[in-house]
């Protein structure tokens, strides 16, 4: 039986020393949960990558084609040198526009994206990163009434990124790999307790 998620979407961003943390998220994920995840990870351009393959713990990671409609209990990384959004439609967009924060995905792009199309039915999860990627994104999905969390500055690899998400957004929530994980696992036991 599929537990329902109180959320429709989970987005992830992440960037320099976020690897190991996402791993350990995937690994840890409740298989049950029926939402969608999406993952934003900062890649060099025009390089070959593994990284679906090698983020692949639990279920098959997918990188989305243009116009490839939005599906539940999927998890989807964003495809190298593109910006990922969502359409009103419920499809993927990969945008080629300019890099945002020198990167292309942008955590901020897709974020914002994920507030517009899910509103409150959306949660993002920013890991550790040397850019400012991710703030003004995780800002946009607490304001459509989402849940936004951050890794804890003083476990991340590189603090950059969750610090300035803090120090723009102070209601975003600060957690540790432990305290995600856990968040994690009680969408499924509310999830299970609500139906």
């Amino acid at each position: 039986m599929q537990i329902k998620s109180p959320y429709d979407m989970i987005a992830i961003g992440g960037s320099a020393g976020s690897l190991a943390v996402l791993a350990e998220l995937l690994e840890q994920l409740p298989i049950s949960i029926d939402c969608t995840m999406m993952i934003i990870v900062h890649r060099l351009r025009n390089v070959p990558s593994d990284l679906d393959r090698l983020l692949s713990l639990k279920a098959p990671i997918i990188e989305p084609e243009d116009k490839q409609p939005v599906l539940r209990r999927r998890i989807y990384l964003a495809p190298q040198n593109y910006h990922l959004l969502i359409e009103d439609d419920g499809t993927f967009s990969l945008d080629y526009s300019e890099p945002l924060h020198y990167s292309r995905p942008s955590i901020d792009v897709s974020f914002t994206s994920v507030a517009a199309a899910y509103g409150p039915r959306a949660a993002g999860i920013l890991l550790s990163g040397a850019s400012k990627d991710g703030a003004a994104g995780i800002q946009q999905i607490i304001a459509a009434g989402g849940a936004g969390i951050v890794q804890d500055p003083a476990t991340a690899l590189f603090d950059t990124m969750p610090q300035a998400a803090l120090d723009r957004c102070p209601a975003a929530q600060p957690m540790n790999i432990t305290e995600m994980i856990h968040f994690l696992t009680e969408l499924k036991m509310s999830a299970e307790h609500d139906s």
